[in-house]
């Protein structure tokens, strides 16, 4: 969603708005995903209240910044907010893909601005948005094991505390990689569905899934195999 939102606003013709957008990509993109969770971890020692209100006015609203910004939500927001920037580009290079024909035929049947891109421009982008968006997935899955070192407890860090114990380094880190391929192996067939799901408007008949190509073969293979036929006594001449 994060993505969606900095795309439009990149694409759109208010230059605060396209601006603002560019800066968010640009400091995301060009600083390391590990400084960035170490900085919303630390940001109780630079900001040990929070406030919000009304600039130059009353605040309303006080918290605590280490309990405000636990590891869990450091990971979460450091996380998010660097995969925001690339999924802006990823999505603005997906409405930049369709053609403009499509947004003036919508705006002369009346479709707001807001309608078009949901029901038309954003419909057929996400044939180009989905494929790199399931590897920005999957690298995003396997980046989680960068918040081990804030000391949430994801898998790597799970792992790191048994074997800290039991020194069996190696055998558990075989067992995490493991995790690691079983999640992204359900990513991928995941993925694959979604694209066959927007591709319906693309082509006229959709390819056959994995399961369904499976089962012809199946069927091919039993219809290819010869009944056997009557046995003759012995002696008989065919």
């Amino acid at each position: 969603m994060l993505g969606v939102v900095l795309a439009v606003m990149r694409l759109s013709a208010n230059p605060l708005l396209s601006g603002s957008s560019w800066v968010y990509i640009w400091f995301f993109r060009g600083t390391p995903v590990l400084v960035q969770l170490l900085f919303w971890c630390n940001l109780a020692f630079l900001h040990p209240r929070i406030s919000l209100g009304v600039p130059f006015g009353p605040s309303f609203l006080h918290a605590n910044a280490n309990s405000l910004i636990t590891p869990l939500a450091a990971a979460i927001l450091g996380l998010g907010l660097n995969e925001g920037a690339y999924m802006a580009e990823i999505v603005r290079a997906g409405i930049l893909s369709v053609d403009h024909g499509q947004v003036e035929a919508a705006q002369a049947l009346g479709m707001s601005r807001g309608l078009t891109m949901r029901r038309i421009v954003l419909p057929q982008a996400m044939r180009v948005i989905i494929p790199p968006t399931g590897n920005e997935t999957i690298s995003m899955l396997k980046t989680t094991s960068l918040a081990s070192v804030i000391t949430v407890t994801e898998l790597l860090y799970a792992v790191q505390l048994i074997y800290s114990v039991n020194f069996k380094t190696i055998p558990l880190l075989i067992l995490a990689s493991i995790w690691y391929l079983i999640v992204t192996s359900v990513l991928t067939i995941g993925q694959y569905y979604v694209e066959r799901h927007y591709a319906r408007g693309a082509t006229r008949e959709l390819p056959p899934t994995p399961w369904q190509r499976l089962r012809r073969q199946l069927l091919i293979s039993h219809a290819a195999v010869p009944a056997p036929g009557p046995r003759r006594p012995a002696g008989e001449e065919p």
